[in-house]
């Protein structure tokens, strides 16, 4: 058996995460399979270090491109690749062997008001079903995005398997005093403050947030802080707008992406993790938050109730009073945050990469055999 692996978008914040613990876990559990990697030229190097089965194969094709609907058969036919897996919802039609299609959610089809043009909308509609349809088998992240998926998409609902993420396992670790007090001073986070993590899209819900943390501090709380911890935030000027008109620049911050292991230190210090998103596949940041023993607000909508359990305070995303009061009750009551933190470590602990990677590896056995 030579599988391949699409591993393009290693660096992106969320597909590139499930890429890159996929590939971790594999070489942990598998050192037999010859594993074909078609990568970034610059990160051939990075990628050979995984095991002597793992081949890295630069391809310079860009994602969503025409170029890659030819160059990705092209390169699975000359290395002999007998299983395809696609870790995001782009199959192209000419890929000939047996394939794995990981469609982690349909955020483009629920919300297309947040793509370029109605191209961009045909497209994510016909690559997800085109994907579907022809995969030989179709994995998702969790049963909401797996309803999804059926909703847009005729395929049987036994092709399609639900396997969770999870969370890195530097989450779990207690990070060092000096690191703490390093990241600390680095980023000027002597007040209390309240976290986001994640990408700063239309959907992520981030102007409501900022609405509500104005609520929150007009209710005595106005030595609080707000952490917004994200890609691209310089590209929405409305979140900086929505700032000024509260008159809130002197109490929010944009940090931009952040190493993991900054991060980590992060979640520790916040005095909540807010995630208010109106939709989501699976919902990584409030899991990663969970492990590090920080108190959540999240979502009552998508998938986030199926992730979080009873281990999260779940608010209305859609109402800034809701996700204000929530704040506020987590920031107030002792007893809600410490039984957030005991239900969120024990909730973390049922999620693991390497009982969901074992899962991926058994489905390849049975697609190949």
């Amino acid at each position: 058996m030579r599988i391949g692996i699409d591993a393009r978008k290693l660096h992106d914040f969320g597909i590139g995460t499930y890429i890159r613990n996929l590939l971790r876990q594999l070489a942990r559990l598998d050192r037999q399979t010859e594993f074909v990697l078609i990568c970034r030229p610059e990160d051939r190097s990075a990628l050979a270090s995984l095991g002597e089965n793992f081949r890295p194969v630069p391809e310079r094709a860009g994602s969503y491109s025409i170029t890659e609907q030819v160059r990705i058969p092209l390169v699975l036919r000359r290395e002999g690749v007998t299983l395809f897996h696609a870790p995001h919802y782009v199959l192209p039609p000419l890929v000939s062997c047996r394939s794995v299609v990981t469609i982690h959610d349909c955020i483009h089809l629920m919300f297309p008001q947040y793509l370029r043009n109605r191209v961009a909308l045909a497209y994510a509609r016909m690559s997800i079903a085109l994907a579907a349809r022809r995969a030989t088998r179709v994995l998702t992240v969790s049963d909401t995005s797996k309803r999804d998926i059926l909703r847009f998409v005729d395929v049987p609902p036994d092709k399609i398997d639900v396997i969770y993420n999870a969370y890195d396992e530097r989450f779990a670790h207690e990070p060092g005093e000096e690191d703490v007090v390093r990241i600390r001073e680095r980023y000027q986070l002597q007040d209390a403050f309240v976290l986001y993590a994640g990408n700063v899209k239309p959907h992520k819900n981030l102007g409501r947030l900022i609405e509500a943390f104005d609520l929150v501090r007009a209710r005595g709380l106005d030595h609080l802080k707000l952490v917004l911890i994200g890609d691209e935030i310089s590209k929405y000027a409305a979140l900086r707008r929505a700032v000024h008109q509260h008159q809130l620049h002197k109490h929010v911050r944009f940090l931009g992406y952040l190493p993991q292991e900054t991060l980590a230190v992060m979640y520790r210090l916040a005095g909540v993790f807010v995630f208010p998103s109106l939709y989501e596949g699976f919902g990584l940041p409030p899991l990663e938050a969970m492990a590090s023993g920080t108190p959540v607000v999240t979502s009552n909508v998508s998938s986030l109730p199926e992730v979080a359990g009873d281990a999260a305070l779940l608010v209305d995303p859609y109402d800034p009073d809701a996700i204000a009061d929530g704040i506020y009750r987590v920031l107030t009551d002792e007893a809600l945050r410490r039984g957030l933190r005991q239900k969120g470590l024990a909730r973390a602990r049922q999620f693991s990469w390497e009982a969901s990677v074992g899962r991926v590896r058994e489905i390849y056995s049975q697609v190949n055999g």
